[in-house]
């Protein structure tokens, strides 16, 4: 229970403010176990609903306002914010995890080889926030993801989590409209590993030598200081060794198998016992719309969450890793800055060598796949009479993106909607 009772700020608590259970930024959220906290936002102050989220009957708003069963305090934000680190302290291992690509993926795997709470789906400070009140003073480990979008927001989440150990999965083309250039990305995830000790993918080592990071260590396939070994990645999934164990993750790729063994390495590094952290593993479900394999008479692969020109690739690759016919339905990737279309077009060129038919959607459709469309209808009706029994369809853009409102389905917008259409037609729904 959050009590409120000791809070680290200073506070006006109502009389029939009561302990909860849950804490949340969002009203919709909020009732009878879980409070809200109003947040100033770029659009509107949560204060504006207050009203609602005591109406759904959340114990106690952490609030400026005078309400009824608030806790009065001069900015909830930084209430929410001292309240959190105070939390953080009671806790004996906190991973943090960043990257251009695969931190939810690799946050996941890390949960289930530590045996560890983690983060929901949202990885911004008020949900960090949050979720430290909550778990902090439990002595389970904790993983939280951290992700940024901005030149500076990396210190303040590291400021809030002062992770035991820090992690970068990946540093790819992400972000660029605010943070530059690659050297940029690293620059602003590499704060992370300013604290404790690091671990970062063998992609990544090359931001992070060893000279000006002493302490951080590698993981991945190949010269790292935690190396999987015998990499075996087909449609049945992902195979390998790591510390002398086999690893089998079903319908996986080379991504989940590297987030695998930064999970390893965790366990290993806390001296948990490999065999049953493998077992863990094997059970591991990533949210959806991440690399999520769905078979039948032809295998759809939902990857419609997000992407960059780095995930794209590693979809591409996972895709032609299987027997069949092999289609790749691309759309844009957003927030590239000014070398958008020529990224655009590196990974339509890399689509030509890993699948058999390339189909593009929206702004940038020509670059991304020779059969182009406009939108998404004249993608379906394109796609559907092609298709056949044994074919892998990867579908994969950015979820950022808003299509025009002729492009609209019933099931949908965006990427999505075309695995709704192609799941129907399989007769899945």
């Amino acid at each position: 229970m959050l009590s409120l009772t000791h809070l680290p700020f200073a506070a006006a608590v109502h009389p029939q403010a009561r302990p909860a259970r849950r804490l949340t930024w969002d009203s919709r959220e909020a009732g009878p176990e879980t409070a809200f906290v109003a947040l100033p936002g770029e659009a509107m102050h949560g204060n504006q609903f207050v009203q609602q989220a005591l109406d759904q009957g959340a114990p106690f708003v952490l609030t400026d306002l005078d309400a009824v069963r608030a806790v009065r305090v001069q900015g909830a934000r930084e209430a929410l914010i001292a309240w959190a680190r105070a939390e953080r302290r009671h806790n004996p291992l906190v991973i943090g995890i960043t990257g251009s690509v695969g931190k939810t993926t690799a946050k996941s795997y890390a949960a289930a080889a530590l045996e560890a709470r983690f983060m929901p789906v949202y990885n911004t400070l008020p949900a960090i926030a949050c979720f430290l009140i909550e778990h902090g003073c439990g002595s389970e480990p904790l993983v939280v993801e951290m992700g940024i979008d901005r030149v500076g927001e990396m210190r303040e989440l590291v400021d809030l989590v002062s992770p035991d150990v820090g992690v970068v999965t990946a540093i790819g083309a992400a972000h660029l409209e605010a943070l530059g250039s690659l050297e940029g990305v690293a620059r602003e995830k590499g704060v992370i590993l300013e604290g404790g000790s690091g671990l970062v993918s063998v992609q990544a080592s090359r931001f992070f030598p060893k000279s000006g990071f002493p302490n951080v260590e590698t993981y991945g396939f190949g010269d790292a200081t935690y190396a999987g070994e015998n990499l075996q990645v087909n449609a049945e999934g992902a195979s390998f060794r790591f510390g002398g164990v086999d690893v089998r993750l079903p319908l996986a790729s080379t991504v989940q198998a590297e987030a695998a063994v930064l999970g390893l390495s965790l366990a290993a590094r806390a001296g948990l016992d490999l065999g049953a952290a493998v077992s863990r593993l094997a059970a591991v479900s990533v949210p959806g719309g991440r690399y999520r394999v769905l078979p039948g008479r032809y295998t759809v692969i939902n990857d419609t969450y997000n992407a960059s020109p780095l995930s794209m690739q590693a979809a591409l690759d996972a895709l032609s890793a299987y027997g069949g016919r092999t289609i790749s339905v691309l759309g844009r990737m957003l927030e590239l800055g000014p070398d958008e279309a020529e990224l655009h077009a590196q990974v339509g060129d890399y689509a030509r060598s890993r699948a058999d038919l390339r189909y593009g959607v929206g702004q940038f459709a020509a670059l991304l796949g020779e059969r182009a469309f406009a939108s998404v209808p004249e993608l379906l009706a394109a796609l559907k009479p092609e298709l056949r029994d044994g074919d892998v369809v990867l579908v994969k853009a950015s979820r950022g993106i808003s299509w025009a409102p002729e492009v609209r389905l019933q099931h949908g917008v965006g990427l999505d909607s075309v695995v709704s259409e192609l799941l129907r037609w399989r007769g899945d729904s």
